[in-house]
């Protein structure tokens, strides 16, 4: 496949971004995958065109991220998390599950080309364990057999709604919102739960608040920075006090006259 015109303007729009026009070489890299369906070697040529630097360098970026693949991707890219916490809350068995189920090994896509399936690490929803996602989205507190409902909905063109976040839509589509091409789904489905509200909820019935800005501190009870320059002095300060209580600690001077 080669890119459109109109993805050529996609990309150089993205480089405008930025004041560092390389600065936009990861959303390129996911706007190449969104179209062509892997990072290939045109998208490579093309992104290291527009911004003035070498095939090599884009290469070396696209093969350093898992999240860019340079092979070709299923309809719907389905991780499933086996990093420590989801791996022993039944992380592990999920992946062993789903791959005797689509009958692929990892980074496969099932005969279909519905699914790919991928081991992943931490997805940062450590109070959901077992977490898996679909094209990003969460799937919380999953089992093999909700696990297995998922991806036979999927291969069935089902609609499916995540956990957290937004209807299902596919692998390519969530690329190119990556990318930052918004798709109006951002406020769809709830985006936070359970645990992770947990202090927020009691904040809320305690009355607790933050500071209003600008308020005086509580520890030396002087106003807020209101410069850069201000507050990187009272940081410097602040350190410097840590630091010297450190060294008139009682412990480490007890250990100085303990050397034996």
């Amino acid at each position: 496949m080669t890119l459109s015109d109109t993805t050529k303007a996609e990309l150089v729009e993205l480089g405008s971004r930025y004041p560092e026009a390389r600065s936009a070489l990861l959303p390129m890299l996911h706007l190449v995958q969104s179209v062509e369906g892997n990072v290939t070697n045109e998208g490579i040529e093309v992104c290291a065109d527009i911004l003035g630097i070498t095939a090599a360098e884009v290469s070396g970026v696209a093969t350093f991220y898992t999240m860019y693949k340079r092979r070709p991707m299923g309809r719907h890219h389905v991780g499933v998390c086996t990093n420590t916490l989801c791996a022993v809350m039944g992380g592990d068995l999920i992946f062993e599950r789903l791959k005797g189920h689509l009958d692929v090994g990892n980074d496969e896509t099932t005969d279909d080309g519905a699914v790919t399936l991928e081991h992943i690490e931490c997805n940062a929803a450590c109070d959901f364990a077992p977490v898996m996602t679909v094209n990003w989205e969460f799937f919380d507190n999953q089992t093999p057999e909700s696990a297995i409902e998922v991806v036979d909905r999927l291969r069935a063109g089902e609609t499916v709604q995540a956990t957290r976040g937004a209807t299902i839509t596919s692998w390519r589509e969530a690329e190119r919102v990556i990318a930052g091409f918004e798709d109006g789904l951002v406020d769809e489905g709830p985006t936070a739960a359970g645990a992770s509200l947990a202090g927020f909820e009691i904040a809320q019935e305690r009355g607790w608040a933050a500071p209003a800005f600008g308020a005086s501190t509580a520890a030396d009870g002087e106003g807020a920075a209101d410069t850069k320059l201000e507050a990187e002095q009272q940081a410097d300060t602040t350190r410097a006090g840590t630091e010297t209580l450190i060294e008139e600690s009682p412990a480490d001077t007890a250990e100085e006259g303990n050397d034996d």
